[in-house]
């Protein structure tokens, strides 16, 4: 096991409750909390929000030793008690984030009170294919997988729709610590709870962007189908970044989610 410290900031409820229930919001590989800002302000008018960086990402230190996913898990409930989240969290967490989430759902069922798993999945590739992305981005770096992130990250169009937020994204992939990147992939490389997720226990919502590629809609149905209880709800017309896409609409889909479950 690998201890990772993860860098995050919280945003207070707007209600101006100081013991508003807590959200966790858990970023794709290349992202930073800036992923989140849009949708994390209109979750802010009834929770508090907290945004982490995942290794090497932005606020987050740099890796330099092999993690697993499990890891950053830990990572997030360390950084949780350490805001003082000792009530049960609802978390959730896009594609990289995602499989965060699951993780906490199968090992940290009882910190939380919902999970939402956004364009990702219990299995995201292949193993070779993560394999040969880090070793893609430790000899040329993460300017490299700049062109390719760009085709996989929106739906067609989104770019000439909205060129601002593209680039912004594309730019802050350029800052990410070239190893910790690496690193990410090679966790990503192993992590498969294909056969465990039937296990998880705490109320799931899975949402997919309708014309997302690297997990598509039909894999986030099969997720929600594996899961116990879990519903599946999809984002038309968007791509794998549906907070940058469709922050609006997931934001509806999320709060939603998370009055079901405080209402249980």
């Amino acid at each position: 096991m690998t201890t990772l410290q993860l860098t995050g900031s919280i945003r207070p409820a707007r209600n101006g409750d100081a013991a508003a229930p807590l959200v966790v919001l858990g970023p794709s590989l290349g992202t930073t909390t800036a992923l989140w800002a849009r949708v994390a302000d209109r979750l802010a008018e009834r929770y508090r929000v907290l945004r982490y960086d995942i290794p090497g990402h932005g606020e987050s230190p740099a890796a330099s030793q092999t993690f697993s996913i499990g890891d950053v898990a830990e990572g997030v409930i360390r950084l949780v008690d350490a805001f003082g989240g000792a009530r049960p969290f609802h978390y959730a967490g896009i594609s990289f984030g995602g499989t965060v989430g699951l993780e906490l759902g199968l090992t940290q069922s009882h910190r939380l009170a919902s999970l939402a798993v956004v364009c990702s999945a219990a299995k995201i590739g292949t193993t070779d294919g993560w394999r040969l992305r880090a070793a893609q981005v430790r000899e040329a770096g993460t300017a490299s997988t700049v062109a390719g992130s760009a085709a996989r990250w929106f739906a067609p169009g989104f770019i000439d729709r909205d060129p601002l937020t593209e680039a912004a994204a594309l730019s802050s992939l350029r800052t990410v610590d070239d190893e910790s990147y690496a690193l990410c992939c090679e966790a990503l490389a192993e992590f498969d709870v294909t056969a465990l997720v039937s296990g998880i226990a705490t109320r799931t919502v899975c949402i997919s962007g309708e014309l997302d590629l690297p997990t598509p809609a039909a894999q986030l149905m099969e997720l929600a189908a594996r899961i116990p209880g879990a519903w599946y709800r999809t984002i038309e017309g968007a791509g794998h970044l549906v907070a940058l896409e469709a922050p609006d609409t997931l934001a509806e889909m999320l709060l939603e989610h998370f009055a079901i479950a405080d209402a249980t």
